[in-house]
Formats: structure tokens, C-alpha cells, sequence
């Protein structure tokens, strides 16, 4: 029996039909090839393993990209002090990338990466395709995916938070405060992260023997805007809750501000809880009840993995899920 072939560029060159000089330029990311050929080709070095030759001269860059959707959020700010503290301790710096788009990375972000060196890639909570996996993987690049949009592929290293649990606990605190019409401002229905918190809100209230009334759930940003106008829509109805559970921490602040407006205090006429625990949350007034999502353990354990990963250790484990826990401060009250 034929000793097995090494993977090398010449292999993949032959097998997809191309030049060598044209498999190169799609492991580095170059714009000139013709998208049915950069497929075929991205489609052989995943079937293949190939892993990019490293040579001595390959030492560790001192560089990690932080790559988000967008970051006109606090909620940024948090994973931006966790990624930059891990990679601190590893003697590395934080590079940071704005797509403006949920969509994921696109082959702009890919040719900007390969103009520099890095050692790995860590996605704030955006989609990543097939093909920038393959292009990552082809270049040895290690990549993880901190708070993914949806299911990752399989193989994929992801950092999220038990964000079934949170809105559970979330939602139960207010059972055990009394309150049994209890609303819910989700995120974009299209993140898994909002769509597993009113799972979470709706096996409390089944569990409770309370009726899930879709009028009292709304769909919201994750920003203070639409906490405000749904908060708005919501002590609007002609039997308005007396608590709502917000998503997130930004729209929580949103549903203060419509409480406000209306007449209403918190949390004497009205209990809100948000969700993220984000640093303005103590200080708010009141102080906002709200589950706390590791947000700086998150970005700072993506970080360390793919470090590790560049050291050529593997993850025990591709996905890990950090725990939530309800913090109670005065935007909740008994209900009688």
C-alpha cells in the first residue's frame, strides 16, 4: 500500500485543475480569482486538512483580531476590556474590526487580514460562513466565535452564556414576587442568543401554570430604542403588565424612560429586569434588576483559546456556555 500523499499546494492545484500560483492567492485571501474557482478550491483544502506550512520564521505575531458586527454599545465595551486583558496577559495586543453588518466577515475584512500578520481571530456575535472558515483554516489561522448569531458549524470554537437559564431566572424572580402578567421585550428574533432568553421566559411561566399571552411579547434591538417604544406599546394595552422583562440592559433602560413618560414609577407601579449586568446598571436609578452575562470572562476565554489554538494545543471542548446569574438590586418589587 502507497504511502499517503502529503497535502501540499501542488495537490490541490492539480486536483482543482488551477495554477499553484492561483491556489496561494485564495489560502491569502487575494481578490483576482474567479468566484467558481476560489470555491473549488476553498472546497478541496477543507476536504484535504490542509494546514499552511510554518516555517521558523513564523514566531508569534503578538496580535489578536476582535472582530465585531458593530460596537456603538456598551455592551462592545465589555468584550473589548475582556479580549484586551487576556491578551495583555499573553504579552499580545487587540486589533479591532468593525463590519457594520451581521452578516459575518466578508472577503474585504479577509484581504485586510492577509496584509498583516495575527495569531488568531476572535467573531463578536456575527455570522461566519463556509467559505472565511475555509479561508482561516487554509491559512492556520485560529478563530473562535464569542456570543454566535446562530448554531455553529460543526467544529467551530464558540463562546456564549446560559442564556436559556437567565431568562428563566429572570421571569421566575418575578413569579416570586407575585407578578403573573409579565411581559417580555426580546432581541432580533434571528440571534440565538434572544431567542433561547424567551424560551427561557416562557418555560417559567408554563412551569408557573401562567398563560403565555403572545400581546405581552414584543420584539426589540438589544438597544434603548426599542425598549422605549415597546416598552411604550406595552403599558399601552388596556391591561398593561406589571413587570416587564427586558432582553437586554440598554432596553431596560428604554422601558424606565416609557415608565417615565407615562407616569408610572419603578418599581412601585412597574418591576423591570433587564439582562447583561452592564456597568451603568448599578448606577441607574433605581438600580436595575438584571441577569449578569460574563460578558469580560467570555471575550477573555475566546481570546486565550485561540492563542492556545496557535500554540497548536486543542480545545477540550468546541463550545462553552459561561453561567448567567440574576442579580436583584430595587427595579423589582411584590406585586399585591
Amino acid at each position: 500500500m502507497s504511502a499517503k500523499r502529503r497535502v501540499t499546494i501542488a495537490l490541490i492545484a492539480e486536483e482543482a485543475g488551477v495554477s499553484i500560483p492561483t491556489v496561494s492567492k485564495v489560502i491569502n485571501g487575494r481578490p483576482e480569482v474567479a468566484p467558481a474557482t476560489r470555491h473549488r478550491v476553498e472546497r478541496l483544502l477543507q476536504e484535504h486538512g490542509y494546514q499552511r506550512r510554518i516555517s521558523q520564521d513564523d514566531t508569534p505575531a503578538g496580535l489578536v483580531d476582535l472582530v465585531f458586527a458593530e460596537i456603538e454599545s456598551p455592551w462592545a465595551m465589555e468584550i473589548v476590556r475582556g479580549a484586551e486583558g487576556a491578551a495583555h496577559e499573553a504579552g499580545a495586543s487587540v486589533v479591532i474590526s468593525v463590519l457594520h453588518t451581521h452578516a459575518g466577515p466578508g472577503r474585504d475584512w479577509l484581504e485586510r487580514l492577509a496584509a498583516r500578520r495575527t495569531d488568531g481571530v476572535v467573531i463578536v456575535a456575527s455570522r461566519l460562513s463556509t467559505g472565511i472558515q475555509a479561508q482561516l483554516s487554509a491559512r492556520s489561522l485560529p478563530f473562535a466565535v464569542v456570543d454566535p448569531e446562530g448554531e455553529p458549524a460543526p467544529g467551530v470554537v464558540s463562546v456564549g452564556a446560559t442564556n436559556w437559564n437567565g431568562g428563566l431566572a429572570a421571569t421566575r424572580h418575578l413569579l416570586e414576587l407575585g407578578h403573573r402578567r409579565i411581559a417580555m421585550i426580546s432581541g432580533p428574533t434571528d440571534m440565538l442568543c434572544s431567542q433561547a432568553r424567551v424560551d427561557g421566559y416562557r418555560a417559567a411561566l408554563e412551569t408557573a401554570g401562567v398563560p403565555i399571552e403572545p400581546e405581552l411579547i414584543r420584539r426589540g434591538t438589544f438597544l434603548v430604542e426599542s425598549g422605549h417604544d415597546e416598552g411604550h406599546a406595552l403599558l399601552s394595552l388596556d391591561e398593561p403588565p406589571t413587570a416587564i422583562f427586558a432582553g437586554s440592559d440598554l432596553m431596560a433602560f428604554g422601558v424606565f424612560e416609557a415608565a417615565r413618560q407615562r407616569g408610572l414609577r419603578v418599581p412601585e407601579d412597574l418591576s423591570v429586569v433587564g439582562f447583561d449586568d452592564l456597568p451603568l446598571s448599578k448606577s441607574a436609578w433605581p438600580p436595575l434588576t438584571t441577569v449578569r452575562q460574563p460578558l469580560q470572562e467570555m471575550a477573555a476565554l475566546a481570546t486565550r483559546t485561540v492563542l492556545a489554538m496557535g500554540r497548536g494545543e486543542v480545545p477540550e471542548t468546541k463550545r462553552v456556555e459561561l453561567a448567567t446569574e440574576l442579580i436583584v438590586r430595587d427595579s423589582t418589587a411584590r406585586h399585591e
